[in-house]
């Protein structure tokens, strides 16, 4: 009873911050990504009687807050396949963890399809959604291919991850720039938890069902300069409301800045490029492939960029032989 799974983290066009329900993870509001082709998780999990207690071990390391968080979705694996068996998990991310590039999403999804193979369970791209967005909630988006829309549901069974655009329909790529390899200090699901704090949260929960909408528009004309205007104020309204939450998270760094207003002068200058930023200080640049050599040669002009990482939208959550033991 092994499987292995691999995962795509992805970024968030729109944002998920705040939950509706916390046991669930319903979010606040429905948000749009885009599957990432190289910030990749792979897990390999087996149930065994040869185990006595289950096992868990991330880029080689054990983590004690996230192993608990593991053991308790294998947990709700066991449940659903009437299984009591032990695990041995072992998962390796190709990108640094918890810097914001939502390695919890990729590392969550892969979890899943391969706990619910080795468990024997036969679940549709839904009922994965709705299981990996109860491990970690843009996990769910993790799992269909390509552009994705979570939607907004006010249920477990209505809250899940759809393809609404597959990989192939536009050729834009997202460039990671690492700042920073350094984790952060506030993770997410603590972090949002006092979403609600902020005097801008309800101003923003009551635009986003309008801006998903225009978002999804946007993306389908392929209209590259008014999708990255979108992205780019979104990225900034997001973090506006972690700043002003009590207490206030500030997830950026000088460097994470300093870049922001790089971006701003390539685009005066007259590269259409833009950025978009997760709960963390590295920064995804959004471009059409045509401009991609430009834009990494730029890049590579910046000493505080510690790594470059070129994605294209990608394949979401799928099997492989390829197992990690």
């Amino acid at each position: 009873m092994k499987a292995t799974a691999i995962a795509p983290s992805n970024i968030a066009l729109t944002k998920y911050w705040g939950k509706k329900d916390e046991e669930l993870r319903l979010p606040e509001n429905g948000s749009i990504s885009m599957c990432l082709s190289n910030l990749l998780t792979t897990t390999t999990v087996e149930f065994s009687s040869k185990y006595e207690k289950d096992s868990v071990k991330i880029n080689g390391e054990v983590e004690e807050g996230e192993e608990s968080r593991v053991i308790e979705h294998l947990d709700r694996i066991r449940q659903l396949a009437k299984i009591s068996l032990r695990a041995k998990v072992v998962s390796n991310n190709n990108f640094p963890s918890g810097t914001g590039l939502s390695s919890s999403a990729s590392g969550f999804a892969a979890l899943t399809l391969a706990c619910a193979k080795a468990a024997g369970l036969n679940l549709s791209e839904k009922e994965l959604s709705i299981l990996a967005r109860q491990g970690s909630g843009s996990a769910c988006r993790s799992i269909p291919d390509g552009f994705v829309e979570w939607l907004d549901g006010k249920t477990s069974e209505t809250s899940f991850a759809k393809t609404i655009f597959p990989e192939s329909h536009w050729n834009i790529v997202d460039v990671v720039a690492i700042v920073s390899e350094q984790r952060k200090d506030i993770g997410s699901t603590k972090g949002m938890s006092e979403a609600r704090s902020s005097l801008f949260m309800p101003v923003r929960v009551q635009s986003m069902r309008a801006k998903n909408k225009l978002l999804k528009k946007l993306i389908k004309e392929r209209n590259f300069k008014e999708f990255g205007e979108l992205i780019e104020a979104e990225a900034l309204e997001f973090h506006s409301v972690v700043f002003t939450q009590i207490p206030p998270i500030i997830y950026w760094t000088p460097n994470t800045v300093k870049l922001m207003k790089l971006v701003q002068i390539w685009r005066k200058a007259g590269l259409d490029v833009y950025f978009t930023i997760n709960t963390g200080q590295d920064i995804h640049l959004i471009i059409e492939q045509k401009n991609i050599d430009k834009l990494t040669k730029l890049l590579k002009q910046v000493p505080e960029i510690k790594e470059i990482i070129i994605n294209y939208p990608g394949q979401g959550t799928r099997l492989t032989t390829k197992h990690l033991f």
